[in-house]
């Protein structure tokens, strides 16, 4: 770049250049050479946490004396330009940088500060008006700010999609269940016939389970709520004013209307992801029980000639570059990728959660990528999932009937009147001889035939009882 499209900014470091029209500066600068690792930026959600903290900052320290009220308004109005969607390119940090999110937190400060200058008349870049360090982080520290801004940027990806699309999509999978509540088909275990069931009560459970994985989500997020603010540097709450913190956390409800609370113990709240990695946890959890649904739908949607083919699902795309007229369940199928990759998320962030030493956790970073990422493609999976597929999801009624008519799980209902021995061997010598296991009982006289029907009444035996 020519001397015209840059300026010379100096940090504790010493001098470096940086784009004459970047709103960042020197420290940014510094991360964007040291970490071109991945080209992921720091999701939207954070950006926006961060910016409230540094609002509320700047509202608290002109408060307590701190910080001049004409400073703190220009901080104030550059926080409320980027929560409007402004300069949102300036965040420029790789997700993969400085332990412990300094590189971002730097980005976000320098963005702000030089915002501010020039919101003062001053010159971007020169910092005599607002300075990053003494004015855009007065009473905060990487510290305590990064592992707040990551609690508050989960929170609001949980509120503001994900448990919305995840309680619509438990809606969808219930609302199947009443729709389908008189259709029964044979039960599988161990992917073999088994007793009868209604297509409604396997919908109805996964409703069931979708409810609960919700449930489980929510109670794990409780503790994010709780924020270490004021703890600066290693939660002593060093450079700070004793009445900072529980300011901060009043100003950050008004900033984001969350039920925010101030942690017990500040040193805690710097050590310990487990709060993260409790929310990581069940989402992980969530998606082993969506891989799981998806993977019946698509067994039960098999064929569909050749396979179960007691459920048809929408078709949304050719499925085969050389099969004409194929169609996959697609939908389901990139269901299940996105679980397989929440997994992978919740790894990386167990391992780094376990990963702090003694004051802080460095690894903070990896754990904002891969829950940022984890909520977003569940939230996006969810709603085109329950759009594309669950709600044009069909019954084949017919078939669903024969297989139970022909399973040999209706045995069950045997035993509490031939014994298990007996009832066993009749089964055996209906799959033995091709046979239904009624004609086989008929040619046994083993019961008289209002018996038969008494026992082998299907709907019946999809309910608790003994014939």
């Amino acid at each position: 770049m020519s001397k015209e499209e840059v300026r010379t900014e100096r940090d504790s470091i010493g001098k470096i250049e940086v784009p004459a029209d970047a709103y960042y500066g020197a420290q940014t600068m510094r991360a964007v050479r040291n970490f071109p690792i991945s080209g992921l930026r720091s999701d939207e959600a954070i950006i926006e946490a961060l910016v409230h903290i540094k609002r509320a900052a700047a509202e608290v320290n002109a408060r307590l004396g701190l910080l001049p009220r004409d400073k703190a308004d220009a901080v104030i109005k550059a926080c409320d330009e980027i929560l409007l969607g402004g300069f949102r390119d300036q965040f420029v940090v790789d997700v993969f940088q400085m332990g412990a999110g300094t590189s971002f937190h730097m980005n976000g400060n320098e963005v702000i500060a030089n915002r501010a200058e020039e919101i003062l008349k001053g010159k971007k870049g020169s910092y005599k008006l607002i300075h990053p360090n003494d004015h855009v982080n007065l009473g905060q520290s990487t510290n305590d700010v990064f592992p707040a801004a990551l609690r508050l940027s989960v929170l609001f990806l949980l509120h503001r999609g994900f448990l919305g699309e995840l309680e619509a999509f438990g809606a969808a999978l219930l609302e199947k269940g009443k729709e389908y509540e008189g259709i029964v088909k044979s039960g599988r275990t161990h992917l073999q016939d088994a007793a009868p069931i209604r297509l409604g009560q396997e919908f109805r459970a996964y409703g069931i389970a979708v409810k609960k994985a919700r449930a489980a989500v929510e109670a794990a997020a409780v503790e994010l709520y709780e924020l270490g603010v004021g703890g600066t540097a290693v939660g002593t709450g060093i450079n700070t004013r004793p009445a900072f913190a529980g300011m901060m956390i009043d100003e950050l409800e008004k900033g984001t209307s969350l039920p925010l609370r101030p942690s017990g113990d500040k040193r805690e709240a710097m050590q310990s992801r487990r709060a993260e990695a409790g929310v990581s946890a069940a989402l992980r959890n969530l998606a082993l029980d969506l891989g799981r649904i998806a993977n019946d739908l698509r067994l039960m949607a098999s064929g569909p000639r050749s396979g179960l083919g007691e459920i048809r699902v929408p078709a949304v795309a050719p499925g085969s570059s050389i099969m004409p007229g194929k169609v996959n369940p697609s939908m389901l199928e990139m269901l299940n990728m996105v679980c397989f990759q929440v997994v992978g998320c919740d790894a990386a962030v167990a391992a780094a959660a376990g990963a702090g030493q003694l004051e802080l956790n460095v690894m903070m970073p990896v754990i904002a990528y891969n829950l940022h990422f984890a909520l977003r493609i569940l939230t996006r999976a969810l709603r085109e999932t329950r759009i594309r597929c669950i709600k044009g999801i069909e019954a084949d009624e017919e078939r669903c009937r024969e297989y139970a008519e022909k399973s040999l799980g209706a045995a069950t209902a045997l035993a509490p009147i031939l014994g298990y021995a007996r009832a066993a061997e009749l089964a055996h010598k209906a799959l033995e001889e091709g046979r239904d296991l009624i004609d086989v009982l008929r040619a046994e006289k083993v019961l008289p035939e209002d018996k038969l029907a008494e026992i082998f009444n299907l709907e019946n035996l999809t309910e608790p009882g003994i014939p």
